[in-house]
């Protein structure tokens, strides 16, 4: 028998066993999360003695006799200062690291109520925050250590909720105090687990699959193999690719690779037959690299080959203008495979439901999820319903399946609920990464540093299986001459699959990589030009009229020379400043379909928006509420936002793209003009039981349009980002310029800018996802991701200038925020020691030094 005091209780626990498991499947403290189990990552953080600690590095024997916080346990002043704190400085995006950050909050202002901002990020440096970069949670703690010195007092703000209003996000509270739930908190009567036996080698031949044992063991429900899937065993979110199960004969494509499901009682019972599964493996040479994948007689991993994609841009003669040009730099860039680490592993809950499923899943569209459930069971769409709860970050991450299908299966096979849920270990090696690319670029300007053109060679690992690459591959051939006005252009790209993990969307989506290329050539060819790397970006920045290398005629409210000037005071203030610009499109475009949807229906006289747009922490539900109460003069206390859910919320599209504030924003803007017209004559009382609807379709050009200017998306961001070092080369400060057309919530824009640059640090800087013959290395805290402590100094300037009617004017922001910040790292260091870095991360660094 154990005893210690849990929330200013005594309790006595029997069985020792893993203190993170006891408090959140027995004591039910889902507050205290499990983002890796492995000592990591901090969002299972509480007070042990006063002291604030990693559950997860517990046994229960080891808090005999001690005293442990949760955030269930704060007091209730405690909790109405954290709550108003974090929502009123806009630092709860995803909100999955919220509860543990609070708790190091609390640590640290238990002993010391004056802290310094290098008092709070060594406060919460054992915390990781993947969305927010940090700058807004620190200003949350030192909002909360105010009002405990009686120098603040939350105010009680009745919102309007009209756009440009930093509105406290309708999910602040719920993830501040950590009472929202996310899948893995759940808990249902009955409810078994389940989860994958993966594949030993990333490239072996399935022989034989023997599952007599594992069936034999007490608890086990199910064992499944490919021959249980009742409907079609490959998947994928575009090409139909991706088996659900790997079945006997098959190769298998990745260490991912699922060959036998487990379903049992209990987790120990799982894991035991897992461990009986027998397969018998022939091992065979991984193909690792597109290289190996491209040669003459590689064996094809699929049966139509190792070429996923191939995309072909030219617009005028590159070759011509590259020959009669003054400077020409060319130059071989080679990024790597990076993982989205999102701080909520990926866990889905399935359930029986007559002849079909319901899912309980945190992806980004639950329809998606439905499509791809119903292929797989051979099921209509009433027979799959997909809700969603909380998302702990995506990033791109979530838009595949993961466990989903999984769930569903053993669901439907077994009639039971079941948890499928993946260790961080699992996720780390599972789900699709941003792509490698190898890449060659050669980039051409006159005297004057005017661009002329450029030639470009793209090459993508999109390892075993589709997902995104194809779209992904597209996008960083269209964004690959940047924002700028020249129309010389020759790209090839070329979509690869090997036998390494998959890859598919991630923040950026194509364009992070090559905006590297062409930004550092750009650097250098204002080298030779002999003017700044300002100056060259400046005279070659789009306006408005002109025409983008992609043909499509740049509209009023392009901004892109807005954002050079606010930062050029800050460029010329150092020696050591780099400089990029990017630009990135909202919506899918390219002549796809893409539509946003959006009800709003009256329920007990308040408005509740139902919309299937995925918030994977952007704050989709905020700015939707925001679009409502703009459009009707309703407060914002009158509306609901509920989660996105099959049966209720239409089908919004994929949070991809940048494009949820523009299509979602505009659906529910559309539905909310129908209410405002029957508000002119009824009351809200009135309007009992009735739905507005709206929609909004984005109509663009497909790719190859022989128009003179296609319009390949409805709209674009730009963005321009300086980096300072000093002279050690240590970052000092990030100024980002942002184009977003309208902010609907600044504060919230100002979260994604701060976010979005901190990813980007770790891209140019610490990054990377290192595979030994296909097969990952790292750990979650391996990956080289930036802690509070490591943050420099970063200055958001939002830029707004569209008037555009559509979505108020905003455009997507949550993308380009990471895209310009590793080439404007590189452009930092050359100017600090004239070494031109093609490589990522960066090479030969203060954060990364020389082998």
């Amino acid at each position: 028998m154990y005893t210690f005091n849990l929330n200013g209780k005594v309790v006595n626990v029997e069985e020792d066993k893993k203190l993170l498991e006891y408090l959140r499947e027995d004591a039910r403290l889902t507050s205290v999360k499990d983002g890796c189990s492995e000592g990591a990552c901090g969002t299972c953080t509480i007070l042990v003695d006063g002291k604030a600690m990693r559950a997860c590095i517990f046994t229960i024997s080891k808090v005999q006799g001690k005293s442990i916080i949760t955030s269930e346990g704060l007091t209730e002043r405690e909790k109405e200062v954290y709550t108003w704190a974090f929502a009123e400085a806009g630092a709860v995006q995803c909100g999955f690291c919220i509860p543990g950050m609070v708790i190091s909050a609390k640590a640290l202002l238990d002993n010391n109520l004056n802290p310094t901002r290098a008092d709070v990020k060594n406060a919460i440096r054992g915390n990781i925050c993947r969305c927010t970069g940090y700058v807004k949670i620190e200003d949350a703690i030192l909002k909360a250590a105010a009002v405990f010195r009686g120098e603040l007092e939350p105010k009680k703000v009745e919102f309007k909720g009209l756009v440009g209003e930093n509105v406290h996000r309708v999910d602040a509270e719920a993830k501040t105090l950590g009472t929202g739930k996310y899948v893995d908190d759940m808990q249902v009567p009955g409810m078994i687990y389940g989860s994958a036996l993966r594949t030993k080698y990333p490239r072996a031949l399935v022989k034989n699959i023997d599952i007599a044992e594992a069936e034999k063991i007490p608890g086990v429900v199910a064992v499944l193999t490919a021959k249980d899937i009742p409907g079609n065993r490959y998947i994928g979110h575009i090409v139909k690719d991706w088996p659900a199960l790997i079945a006997v004969g098959e190769e298998t494509r990745y260490v991912g690779d699922s060959v036998a499901l487990v379903a049992a009682e209990t987790k120990e019972a799982l894991k035991r037959a897992l461990e009986a599964i027998a397969v018998d493996y022939e091992e065979r040479e991984p193909l690792s690299t597109p290289e190996m994948a491209l040669a003459e007689g590689a064996p094809k991993i699929h049966e139509k080959g190792n070429l996923l994609f191939e995309q072909v841009l030219k617009r005028g003669n590159a070759d011509e203008a590259i020959k009669n040009s003054k400077y020409v730099v060319s130059h071989k860039y080679s990024v790597p495979f990076t993982e989205h680490a999102f701080m909520e592993p990926e866990t889905c809950i399935g359930m029986p439901d007559g002849n079909g499923v319901i899912l309980y899943t945190a992806g980004q569209n639950v329809f998606d999820e439905q499509h791809e459930v119903m292929e797989l069971l051979g099921l209509t769409a009433d027979k799959v319903r997909v809700i969603s709860k909380y998302v702990g970050g995506g990033f791109g991450g979530k838009e595949d399946m993961s466990v989903q299908h999984h769930a569903a299966l053993i669901a439907y096979v077994t009639k039971r609920p079941v948890k499928v849920s993946l260790s961080r270990k699992e996720s780390i090696m599972i789900h699709p990464k941003r792509h490698a690319m190898e890449m060659e670029f050669t980039t051409a300007c006159d005297e004057n540093g005017i661009l002329t053109a450029m030639k470009a060679v793209l090459i993508s690992d999109t390892g075993a299986y589709a997902s995104l690459g194809g779209p992904v591959l597209q996008r960083a051939c269209t964004h690959a001459a940047g924002p700028y006005n020249y129309h010389n252009i020759d790209i090839l790209g070329r979509a690869v699959y090997t036998n390494n993990p998959p890859g598919g969307a991630f923040r950026g989506f194509g364009v992070t990589q090559s905006a590297f290329a062409i930004e550092c050539n750009i650097n250098e060819l204002a080298k030779l030009v002999g003017i700044s790397q300002w100056e060259i970006r400046y005279r070659n920045a789009v306006e408005p009229g002109q025409v983008l290398p992609n043909g499509q005629i740049a509209d009023a409210g392009t901004a892109l020379k807005e954002t050079l000037e606010a930062v050029k005071k800050d460029f010329e203030s150092s020696p050591y400043a780099g400089i990029a610009c990017a630009m990135k499109n909202a919506g899918i475009g390219v002549g796809l379909p893409d539509i946003g949807r959006s009800r709003l229906t009256i329920i007990n006289r308040k408005v509740h928006v139902r919309c299937g747009a995925a918030c994977i922490g952007q704050g989709m539900g905020t700015i939707n509420a925001q679009m409502v109460c703009e459009t009707t003069g309703i407060s914002y206390d009158k509306i609901v936002v509920e989660a996105p859910d099959t049966a209720i919320t239409p089908n919004s599209g994929t949070t991809t793209a940048s494009r949820q504030t523009v299509f979602s924003g505009e659906a529910t803007k559309q539905a909310a003009l129908k209410l405002k017209e029957a508000l002119k004559n009824s009351t809200l009382e009135e309007l009992e039981g009735q739905d507005f609807y709206g929609e909004y379709s984005g109509i663009t050009d497909p790719m190859g349009s022989d128009k003179p200017n296609p319009v390949s998306h409805v709209a674009y961001g730009y963005a321009t980002q300086v980096v300072i070092l000093d002279e050690k080369g240590v970052l000092q400060k990030v100024v980002a310029a942002h184009d977003v057309g309208k902010a609907i919530n600044p504060i919230n824009v100002e979260g994604q800018i701060e976010g979005g640059v901190v990813m980007g640090l770790g891209y140019g800087l610490t990054e990377d996802y290192p595979l030994i013959n296909s097969v990952p290395t790292a750990k979650l805290g391996t990956l080289g991701l930036f802690r509070a402590n490591q943050v420099p100094e970063i200055k958001p300037i939002i830029i707004e200038k569209n008037t555009e009617a559509l979505a108020y004017g905003a455009k997507g922001v949550g993308e380009i925020t990471c895209i310009p910040t590793a080439p404007a790292i590189q452009g930092a260091y050359y100017r600090l020691d004239g070494n031109f870095r093609t490589k990522l991360p960066l090479e030969d660094t203060f954060y990364k030094k020389k082998k």
